[in-house]
């Protein structure tokens, strides 16, 4: 697909709409507190880290939604 290409319409998602996605970036952060608070238990550093990925991400995704 080429980059200056625009999607039309009728071909965007119907249904995402900015309520659901605040409410599955506000998920994202709970799951992403409780993966950190497991990970830092049994010692695995991988989670830990993807977490804090997760949380980040979800951050910037409310953020946009919210101040754009």
């Amino acid at each position: 697909m080429n980059p200056n290409d625009v999607i039309p319409p009728e071909m965007l998602s119907k249904n995402a709409h900015n309520d659901m996605l605040l409410f599955t970036a506000f998920l994202s952060v709970i799951i992403g507190s409780v993966l950190i608070y497991l990970g830092k238990r049994e010692k695995l550093l991988w989670m830990v880290v993807w977490s804090f990925v997760l949380i980040g991400m979800s951050l910037f995704l409310a953020g946009s939604i919210l101040f754009a």
